[in-house]
């Protein structure tokens, strides 16, 4: 059965092999689709209905044994070549910089995780509004394309949208409709946001989810040593739902994260991403953004194919763009 699109054929009630009893409890807890399922995890799931955890686990590898017979996810064995056709076709973002999208091969990647680090003015929150209208410029799938924005430091601005929208030819009104803002007060409201998120993005054909920024709560809340464990344990729960909402609703996710300075650092540059090696090995892309005079220069930093290289970009009434010349 192909994935045609129609969320009707992802609900829980087409799990045939469970009871009415665990089918209301599932519902209750919030658990709306397969994919919920699958995003989440057993443990998520017997925390939030008390369903027993083996239970939950066959739940969970039921789930996905659907979405990979319907084609949403892929197979558990198949060859290298088959998953090269298939990133081939894989859907892209523009940033609105050619040279960013050069720089990405092309744009942001869909069923990934992209995270643009840096310290403040150096473009972070620009591209991440200048990504909520470019998506709208390329429809996927005959349907306009919507963007998903979730604010942690109020930084979301909607004039900056209709401006960006104006200089890009597009009607702010309409630009503005199709940017879905959802403002998180502290980081266990940011966690219930990005667990709900996956019904919004079915029902308004969300291709990107922005996280602006995506450790600010943590950061003022889990202060000292103490309570470090804790952070990144919550932290790292968080990511990977991100990455498998990113691969289960087939979206890009885009996340801004701070920098922290190395006091003991004596040689090279002394700023490091905020979140240690929990951020470092979940971000599927990484993006070091710096000031370059009245340019900016994003250098990749890690990606699973991408040369470490460094491009020149420019902020501008467009969002982001490429220095003149």
């Amino acid at each position: 059965m192909p994935d045609n699109g129609n969320e009707a054929i992802f609900e829980i009630d087409t799990l045939n092999d469970i009871g009415p009893a665990t089918k209301s409890s599932l519902k209750e807890a919030g658990f709306r689709s397969i994919k919920d399922l699958v995003i989440r995890g057993p443990i998520d799931i017997a925390e939030a209905t008390g369903i027993a955890i083996e239970k939950c686990i066959l739940l969970c590898n039921r789930a996905r044994e659907i979405l990979e017979d319907i084609g949403v996810l892929d197979k558990p064995f198949t060859t290298a070549n088959e998953i090269y056709e298939k990133r081939k076709l894989e859907y892209r973002i523009s940033t609105g910089s050619k040279n960013l999208d050069e720089l990405l091969d092309g744009g942001i990647e869909t069923r990934a995780i992209t995270e643009l680090y840096g310290e403040y003015g150096t473009g972070k929150t620009q591209i991440c509004h200048t990504l909520c209208v470019t998506v709208q410029q390329s429809k996927a799938e005959d349907n306009i394309s919507r963007a998903l924005y979730i604010d942690t430091e109020n930084t979301f601005r909607p004039e900056r949208i209709a401006s960006i929208a104006s200089a890009r030819k597009i009607d702010p009104r309409v630009a503005l409709e199709n940017v879905i803002v959802a403002k998180a007060y502290n980081s266990s409201h940011q966690e219930v946001i990005i667990q709900e998120s996956p019904n919004v993005i079915n029902l308004h054909n969300i291709k990107i989810m922005i996280v602006d920024s995506i450790v600010s709560h943590y950061r003022a809340e889990f202060l000292g040593r103490s309570f470090l464990s804790e952070r990144q344990q919550r932290i790292n729960r968080l990511l990977h739902i991100l990455l498998r909402i990113a691969e289960t609703c087939k979206i890009a996710v885009v996340i801004t994260n701070q920098i922290q300075s190395s006091p003991d650092a004596i040689f090279g540059d002394p700023n490091k991403a905020t979140g240690g090696n929990v951020m470092a090995h979940t971000s599927t892309y990484r993006l070091y953004l710096k000031k370059a005079g009245k340019n900016r220069i994003a250098r990749m930093v890690d990606s699973p194919y991408h040369l470490e290289r460094e491009i020149l970009f420019a902020l501008n009434e467009q969002g982001i763009g490429d220095p003149q010349k």
